[in-house]
């Protein structure tokens, strides 16, 4: 053990907020788990704090492994990920799943372990790295829109298009993130303000078809209307629509300033996705404003490192690709605090590594793990003198270079 701790490469506050936001996710999980077992009649709370436990343990190793990697590598490896991600998504859209309840085509069952896999968290994470790449490799050439349709927006609109159609926040998060990160890796900003015209005037379109003709859509169009309409006009929203804002709304009321106390919340067992989406209100009445403060103080300690990390990585693709997977992380942290305070239209999205899940937890934990390996200087100063056809993912991964 002391061996492993010995090994740990990369920035040292970035492993200290993990672990911190990974030990305290016990004290939530355990408690609201009482909803799965005693309103769903869904296993034991041993069970469920067993299964959270697991998951997390498994998802130190990935951080572990994948932090061990050379920043480098990441570069072949999307260009090996991408086509597989794709027939990821695309095979997901015909597997029908349901999970706590909800029946949707977003996961597909690992074989043999019989763990639920959602594809677009491990699609997320390879576009970002992607994305990355192709920034890094036109960073001192001029390009034209055109050039760039093939290598960066037909992958990104094809990635967004497969998750779209089953979560629509998810694919609107991302849209987001790539935008973001364009603006950051220098990518020509006329063709920028193109992009985002062009991506507002779909969306107009869309909410106007969402609103006058929801049949033509999805199936879950009906939801997504209704998420935003109770949103917008609360006051014109069906009681049902409201009822689980109304419930996070008591349960902030009901833990004041210091909270109620470990495992005393009463609204756990009425608010269902306690021990997900809406973990944060029951994190709220147990710990009080002073315990959510603390935990919002992490994720911003956590955002912090990542900018700091990004900002001393002595290579292009460094930096854009600790911003790439690190920013989601914590931007998917702010939107889920915002949803359970009403700040959100409801999304859908869990916080990560207290929200007990499945593989999103694993995914959060790659995402780590590649900012802990550019983290490391060591690794950075040896990739300034590398110089290699970044198309080439095998000349890449050898290591002959």
């Amino acid at each position: 053990m002391l061996a492993v701790f010995k090994n740990l490469k990369g920035d040292k506050a970035i492993w200290g907020v993990v672990a911190l936001l990974a030990l305290f996710s016990f004290l939530p999980v355990y408690s609201a788990s009482t909803n799965l077992v005693y309103v769903n009649d869904d296993g034991t709370t041993i069970g469920h704090l067993i299964k959270h436990a697991v998951l997390l343990f498994l998802g130190f190793g990935i951080i572990y492994a994948v932090h061990r990697i050379p920043t480098h590598y990441f570069k072949g490896l999307s260009i090996i990920a991408m086509p597989i991600v794709l027939i990821l998504l695309a095979y997901t859209l015909t597997v029908e799943t349901e999970i706590g309840g909800v029946t949707a085509n977003r996961w597909i069952k690992i074989p043999f372990v019989g763990v639920n896999f959602q594809t677009s968290t491990l699609a997320s994470v390879v576009l970002m790295i992607w994305i990355a790449r192709y920034l890094t490799k036109i960073k001192d050439i001029k390009i034209t829109f055109k050039e760039s349709i093939l290598p960066l927006w037909l992958p990104t609109a094809l990635v967004v298009l497969l998750i779209l159609p089953e979560n629509f926040s998810t694919a609107a998060i991302i849209c987001f993130l790539v935008l973001v990160l364009c603006f950051l890796g220098g990518y020509p900003l006329k063709y920028l303000f193109a992009m985002v015209a062009t991506g507002a005037i779909l969306a107009s379109m869309f909410l106007f078809v969402l609103f006058k003709a929801p049949e033509v859509l999805p199936q879950r169009a009906g939801t997504w209307k209704s998420r935003i309409e109770t949103f917008w006009s609360p006051e014109k929203a069906e009681k049902d629509d409201l009822h689980q804002l109304t419930l996070a709304k008591i349960a902030i009321a009901e833990g004041g300033i210091v909270g109620k106390g470990a495992g005393k919340s009463v609204i756990k067992n009425m608010l269902s996705q306690s021990t997900s989406d809406f973990i944060f209100a029951i994190i709220i009445e147990e710990y009080g404003l002073l315990g959510g403060g603390a935990l919002l103080f992490f994720y911003l300690l956590l955002l912090f490192r990542i900018v700091v990390v990004a900002n001393s990585a002595k290579t292009v693709f460094s930096k854009l690709l600790v911003i790439g997977v690190g920013l989601p992380i914590v931007f998917q942290a702010f939107i889920n605090m915002a949803v359970v305070v009403q700040l959100f239209p409801v999304t859908g999205q869990p916080l990560p590594l207290i929200s007990m899940g499945g593989t999103s937890i694993w995914m959060t934990c790659m995402a780590i793990g590649i900012v802990l390996s550019a983290s490391n200087k060591k690794e950075n100063l040896e990739e300034e003198s590398y110089e290699i056809d970044e198309t080439n993912p095998l000349e890449v991964l050898s290591g002959q270079i």
